[in-house]
């Protein structure tokens, strides 16, 4: 793992951990698309923990958190920290349905990832996140 404190080089050293895996290549492109649906996105890393190699939940921010990604041994999750406030007319958010704030999309090896539809629902959470702020200014 990479010795540094940067949110980027951690989250970069994190994917390049997963090089020639599928969870690393869906993350890499998950990202990217982050990158792509809001130019302004902020990534930070979260929970960083000695007894997990110290390896951090990366975390995309603009106006608050949008979502985390983690890597788990059959998936790739993302969770919108208020999903439940997203409009997710493509129906991607397949996992923590029932809670009051937070929505997921469980990455399984192989599915079908509708880049469109995920660069909406990430405008779509930047879009709660702001509205938001807003109201608590």
């Amino acid at each position: 793992m990479a010795e540094t404190d940067d949110p980027t080089e951690l989250i970069d050293a994190q994917i390049a951990a997963l090089a020639g895996d599928w969870r690393g290549e869906l993350m890499a492109q998950l990202r990217a698309l982050i990158h792509t649906a809001d130019p302004d996105v902020v990534e930070t890393v979260k929970w960083r923990k000695a007894s997990n190699n110290n390896l951090a939940v990366p975390v995309w921010e603009h106006d608050g958190i949008i979502c985390t990604g983690e890597t788990y041994k059959d998936k790739v999750k993302l969770t919108f920290a208020k999903g439940a406030k997203v409009d997710d007319p493509a129906k991607l958010f397949n996992s923590s349905l029932d809670g009051n704030a937070r929505r997921a999309i469980d990455f399984f090896e192989g599915g079908d990832l509708d880049e469109a539809a995920f660069v909406t629902l990430i405008q779509t959470a930047v879009g709660v996140n702001e509205s938001t702020a807003k109201k608590k200014k």
